[in-house]
């Protein structure tokens, strides 16, 4: 099959003609709203355009392929963006979620169906600025306002646990709204279990691949699957059609150590066996909090670390290149204060997991560069 790259528009001018629509909202917003449907220009994070929906992030056709949990998780809009340029002083947003459970005991509503509006400072970094706090599954409201005038750059994060089923962007009858498309760059494709999907983040915009993401300039695809990330082929063949600068494969938090022993080297050789010069960069499991004092899960890191360490070895003697690692234990602090429960990081974790990942991504993307 071939690669299927993601949707680009020919002419910004002709996506703001189309994508603008005018009307008249109420409630918190009683003035004329420009609005603009992200689907109008490009939304940055989805790999396949032959998806289901908009929003999924794997293709109709893996459907049969795929165990039906790995389906369903990746109906989920986790790690997609959308990027816009306006002068307006207030953000208005329209948008839907595909499930009416907005949120789980250990993760707030606001990251597992919000929205997340960063902007870009004047020295191009992208800073933090509102977020969607949803009580319903279709929500429009003004998201922020007050906003200092000028131009500037914005991105919306989409709900991480939530599918999403529509969103729009609304500015004020007669700002400036500019849609930007998504980054043509090649991205980091992130497969993973829960944590890489985005639990327990506050806000869509703080799991470890969107804090990459932003720091290292570069588009990000988060194929994490709760609870389902087991390094299975039948994923790997999806993966292999994307052309990502960095291959991250963080599975074992899902994968007992005989399974990690099975299934490490057939996945690694099916990503290089298509893109033989793509870095790829495996990552143990993180520790869980408790296992300084608790013996079973001290004993459940362990044994899977020694599993993946052993077939990174083997991959290594047989003369894998560009093939990287990054140990568990550094993952989260020694203070065992940075989960909601134990296993899932809160954003203190996640923004640990950003800091262990960031140099091993970059040493990894120059080799790219490089090659």
């Amino acid at each position: 099959m071939p690669r299927v790259n993601r949707r680009l528009f020919l002419s910004t001018t002709a996506v703001v003609a189309t994508a603008l629509s005018t009307g008249i909202t109420r409630g918190d917003e009683s003035e004329s709203v420009q609005w603009a449907d992200v689907r109008d220009w490009g939304v940055e994070g989805r790999g396949f355009n032959d998806t289901e929906a908009y929003f999924d992030r794997l293709p109709g056709r893996a459907k049969p392929v795929v165990r039906e949990a790995v389906w369903n998780l990746s109906r989920h809009s986790a790690g997609m963006m959308v990027r816009f340029r306006t002068d307006a002083t207030e953000i208005h947003v329209d948008y839907g979620v595909t499930s009416s459970n907005l949120a789980m005991p250990h993760m707030p509503a606001t990251g597992m169906s919000g929205l997340d509006l960063y902007a870009a400072d004047t020295d191009g970094t992208w800073k933090w600025v509102a977020v969607v706090a949803p009580a319903t599954q279709q929500v429009k409201k003004k998201i922020v306002s007050g906003l200092a005038a000028g131009e500037r750059d914005y991105a919306i994060y989409l709900p991480l646990y939530n599918g999403t089923e529509f969103l729009k962007i609304g500015v004020p009858a007669g700002a400036k709204f500019q849609p930007i498309a998504p980054r043509t760059a090649k991205p980091i494709v992130f497969y993973g279990t829960s944590i890489t999907h985005g639990a327990c983040a506050s806000r869509p915009g703080m799991p470890h691949p969107s804090i990459l993401g932003r720091r290292l300039n570069t588009p990000t695809i988060n194929l994490g699957f709760s609870g389902n990330g087991r390094m299975e082929a039948n994923v790997g063949q999806f993966l292999i059609e994307l052309d990502p600068s960095v291959y991250v494969i963080d599975c074992l938090p899902n994968m007992s150590a005989d399974e990690v022993t099975a299934n490490t080297q057939p996945l690694v050789k099916q990503l290089r066996a298509a893109h033989p010069e793509t870095p790829i960069v495996l990552v143990e499991d993180r520790s869980y909090s408790g296992s300084w004092l608790i013996t079973s899960q001290r004993e459940r890191n362990e044994s899977s670390r020694k599993a993946l360490k052993a077939q990174y070895q083997i991959l290594l003697d047989a003369g894998t290149e560009r093939l990287s690692y990054i140990d568990g234990e550094s993952l989260l602090g020694a203070d065992r204060d940075d989960t909601t429960d134990g296993s899932h990081p809160s954003d203190l974790g996640f923004y640990r997991h950003a800091d262990v990942f960031e140099p091993v991504l970059r040493e990894a993307m120059k080799s790219t560069i490089k090659a």
